[in-house]
């Protein structure tokens, strides 16, 4: 009986939870070797401080010669070897950092928006979760964020993946799921008096599963194609058109493009950009056009702006 217990508890007992997507291995190499120097550091100093109280305690017959004014190579050596380590461990760190923003072409778009207290989330082909979210196994999945209100934080521990949701801004973040399963989503920010209650959960699926789940929605237009309604209805298309008679920026091919300012800087245009030149289109105006486009802001919602975006991603030149 007493076997069978420890073996529970042992099956039970993990250091830590299980790694399910691509960026939680190296997160955890990189935390247990954190773990080992600080452990090691923390353990040479006590075994010295032990062995210093026993040997020179008083009264102890050891010499005491007069101590040395300089030691001019421990000096160095206990100022570059710290330094060494802390700058290689940087460096490790760094480089696995830049990998989460360096999403891969193929990546699936996932449109995610933050609000007290909840993860409304949306698909390309216009599926929409709440605090849920259903991705396939072995295929990247990139996450487009903002928040509608306060700063919320998107984090699942066993993806070992946290980023932070801001208003008015877009983040992004992207993972591969290698384990099967249902894994815990959390708002890791304080976001308000119901903030431990904004929790959900993300379900990875078989390539297939997932195919057959995403078209198993209900029948509603896609991202681009809401975003297409949309540009039509607020009158977009009347000047933006490229038969359009007044002269606006034409934007087909404008996401991700090199976009020159009336005020002489360069900037590309990201997403960022795009939602800016809705809401507030005479902070960077492009080299070339009069400041005449009525800003947007109030008249659409977060959602709105996301479909508004995905529509210009799918414009051709």
């Amino acid at each position: 009986m007493s076997s069978d217990v420890d073996a529970g508890l042992a099956a039970s007992f993990r250091l830590m939870d299980p790694a399910a997507a691509t960026a939680a291995g190296p997160v955890d190499t990189l935390f247990m070797a954190m773990v080992l120097l600080c452990g090691s550091v923390a353990l040479l100093l006590c075994i010295v401080i032990v062995v210093f109280a026993v040997r020179y305690r008083r009264g102890s017959k050891v010499p005491r010669p007069e101590p040395r004014r300089r030691l001019r190579g421990l000096e160095i050596a206990w100022t570059l070897t710290p330094l060494a380590l802390f700058l290689g461990i940087f460096a490790w760190a760094a480089r696995d950092y830049m990998k989460l923003y360096a999403p891969p072409p193929e990546a699936l778009p996932v449109m995610v928006v933050a609000k007290q207290w909840m993860w409304k989330l949306q698909h390309r082909n216009g599926r929409r979760e709440i605090n849920e979210l259903h991705v396939p196994l072995g295929r990247p999945v990139l996450l487009k964020m903002t928040s509608q209100d306060a700063i919320h934080s998107f984090y699942v521990p066993a993806f070992r993946l946290k980023q932070d949701v801001l208003p008015g801004r877009y983040t992004s973040l992207w993972f591969t799921a290698t384990q099967l399963g249902e894994f815990h989503l959390f708002c890791a920010e304080y976001c308000g008096s119901r903030h431990a209650s904004m929790i959900g959960r993300i379900v990875v699926m078989r390539p297939d599963d997932y195919a057959r789940w995403l078209a198993a929605g209900s029948a509603q237009p896609s991202l681009a194609q809401y975003g297409f309604a949309l540009f039509r209805k607020l009158g977009c298309s009347g000047c933006h058109d490229a038969g359009s008679t007044v002269h606006a920026p034409l934007l087909q091919g404008l996401p991700g493009r090199v976009v020159h300012l009336q005020d002489g800087r360069s900037v590309v245009a990201d997403d960022n950009y795009l939602r800016d030149a809705i809401l507030a289109p005479g902070r960077d105006v492009v080299a070339g056009f009069a400041p005449v486009m009525p800003s947007f802001a109030g008249q659409v919602s977060e959602d709105d702006l996301q479909a508004l975006i995905a529509y210009l991603h799918e414009m051709t030149p």
